[in-house]
């Protein structure tokens, strides 16, 4: 497994961080956003260290698949009708840790276009 151990995200995945865990899997843990734009805020990610959903994707395409999953689990436990997933990559899109999550938003009406 490919762990940085100065990322923040790898050390909430390992349990050296306190999160509001919302689910897990081996390959995956999700938790509440600490800084929420919507009732249901949450990051998904994977427990290895990637900095971005691309290269993730490139190296395990079913990790990837499992964070889709596992938001979706995620957003029925919170009994949402319907939740955007945004993945943000590189500094011009806002992504502030990288290492790469998966944000799972609803419980109020999302717009179009996102800004």
């Amino acid at each position: 497994m490919s762990r940085d151990p100065e990322c923040l995200f790898c050390r909430i995945a390992e349990g050296q961080i306190p999160a509001d865990l919302v689910a897990e899997t081996e390959r995956v843990v999700a938790f509440r956003d600490l800084a929420p734009v919507a009732p249901t805020h949450a990051l998904v990610i994977p427990r290895d260290h990637y900095a971005n959903a691309a290269e993730l994707a490139a190296a395990e395409p079913e990790t990837l698949a499992e964070l889709v999953s596992v938001a979706d689990r995620v957003a029925a436990a919170d009994g949402l009708p319907g939740y955007r997933l945004v993945f943000n990559t590189g500094v011009a899109a806002q992504q502030s840790v990288f290492h790469v999550h998966l944000h799972v938003i609803g419980g109020r009406d999302v717009t179009w276009p996102p800004g």
